[in-house]
């Protein structure tokens, strides 16, 4: 296999870095290029003990292991009846949707959205209902034709077929239908001669010519099976790398700090006071929930000011006093304020945000950096409907190095936000994870209570505040919010 990284050589990061310094102001979140491994072979050549093996043995949470059982066609009345008596050919090629697959792979790999079938064996038909893959960092495709169709092999990042004698198929087959699917023994062998057989020599067979590698006698062949870990752990490795470089290079101030869509809310003693209280280390649990709701309130206030507004509703129509004169100079908000905060520091806005915006509809993402490499992940997002009218406020306490929202804004847009309507709203942020917010969306709006400096200055002269300062650098306010500290 080749263009294999190797975490031993620098060059490949030079070079990497290289690459990303002309577009720094771009971004592409993990799952915008997902990891695809295709994995092919007879039925009951040990595809999907392999597609486990491999998920177990890399470790990486974000896998989605996506089944092409799931993509079996609708039957009609007549054909259904044929396929319960074993009279329907299920396995050629054009039982399966291979074009559905096809729009479902090319959204994960766009690092959109896929809803996928449901599909009951017992039943010889999809269920109705479907699932949703969203954010995958690798994607195993298993299936009897994963490698069969020449626009999914264009998609894949690593092929793989199961090379397995007929007669060991045959006796896991046997096996495996009459435990897990029910069938009966004379259902399945009938249905082994007449289809399985012959369709497995004439059209899953000639796939192995696409494979990158064959692992005959499937996951039992231990040097097969090793060498493909340690290809996939390298390429997953380079993957990291450059992420974590992207997100460097655009940490980077590149020109002058564009503070055109950044807005530090204005320096009053009133913010000052609430500031020392905060940062006291013998505040109590109870002073600091209400001194931060205190705060909060002014943020979202005045991020209130950035949402877009209109001076008339669609319908016309004046609005009038209660002594019946119509009121001049009146403003509506332009679609709806929705409201999504990155757990757990997004969440300490929440009690204020609801008095302000008592009907406000909320989502939530959580995004964690990995202890190990200290890439970002998104491991759960839960958001209402989204598009180009919403308006969206987007919380986080504090900003450090800026991944975290960076990562939330991509997800904002694959939704359908306008990224003119994000509206990043956050207690402190450093200058650094400020500048990769802005580097990346540039048309984002950012309110902040206190920003920090590289070189101190911070909100001005009085105050001084480095990116290094240690309430700038450690994540407390969350913590002692919730008394976990």
């Amino acid at each position: 296999m080749s263009n294999s990284y190797s975490s031993e050589t620098p060059q490949a990061e030079k070079d990497t870095a290289s690459s990303l310094s002309v577009q720094a102001t771009r971004y592409n979140p993990p799952w915008k290029s997902p990891y695809i491994i295709g994995i092919a072979g007879f039925s009951g050549s040990g595809k999907t003990t392999v597609a486990h093996k491999i998920i177990k043995e890399i470790n990486e949470p974000w896998t989605v292991l996506l089944s092409l059982d799931n993509f079996y066609k609708p039957l009609t009345r007549e054909q259904s009846k044929k396929a319960f008596n074993n009279e329907y050919d299920l396995d050629k090629p054009n039982a399966l949707d291979l074009d559905l697959v096809y729009k479902c792979i090319k959204a994960l790999k766009d690092g959109k959205k896929a809803e996928i079938p449901v599909y009951s064996f017992a039943k010889h038909a999809r269920t109705g209902e479907t699932f949703t893959i969203y954010g995958a960092n690798v994607i195993i495709i298993e299936g009897l034709y994963t490698l069969y169709s020449e626009d999914m092999l264009k998609l894949m990042d690593c092929k793989v077929y199961v090379d397995t004698d007929l007669d060991i198929c045959y006796s896991r087959r046997l096996l495996r239908d009459t435990e897990e699917r029910g069938r009966d023994l004379e259902g399945i062998i009938k249905q082994w001669d007449l289809f399985v057989k012959p369709n497995s020599i004439r059209y899953v067979k000639p796939t192995m010519q696409s494979a990158d590698i064959i692992i005959r006698r499937g996951s039992d062949n231990k040097v097969a099976m090793d060498l493909l870990l340690e290809h996939i752990k390298k390429q997953l490795e380079s993957k990291s790398v450059t992420h974590l470089l992207q997100l460097k290079q655009l940490g980077r101030q590149i020109k002058a700090l564009n503070l055109s869509k950044v807005h530090v809310i204005p320096v009053t003693n009133q913010l000052r006071v609430i500031k020392t209280i905060l940062l006291d280390k013998k505040t109590s649990n109870d002073d600091f929930i209400f001194n931060f709701n205190r705060v909060a309130s002014i943020l979202i206030a005045h991020a209130l000011d950035f949402v877009e507004y209109v001076t008339s509703l669609p319908g016309g129509g004046d609005i009038l006093t209660p002594v019946g004169a119509p009121v001049r100079d009146t403003m509506y908000v332009k679609g709806e304020i929705v409201a999504v905060d990155i757990i757990r520091g997004g969440d300490c806005f929440i009690s204020s945000l609801t008095r302000t915006l008592p009907a406000v509809r909320i989502g939530k993402l959580l995004i964690q950096s990995d202890s190990r490499t200290g890439e970002p992940h998104l491991h759960t997002e839960k958001l209402p409907a989204l598009d180009s009218t919403c308006n969206v406020l987007l919380f986080d306490a504090q900003i450090i190095a800026g991944a975290a929202v960076t990562m939330a804004i991509n997800v904002l847009l694959d939704y359908g936000v306008a990224e003119d309507r994000i509206i990043v709203c956050a207690y402190l942020a450093t200058e650094a994870g400020v500048t990769r917010i802005s580097n990346a969306f540039p048309k984002v709006q950012v309110v902040v209570g206190s920003l920090g400096s590289r070189y101190g200055g911070g909100n001005g002269p009085e105050t001084g505040d480095k990116d290094s300062d240690w309430w700038m650098a450690y994540r407390f306010i969350d913590a002692r919010y919730f008394g976990t500290d």
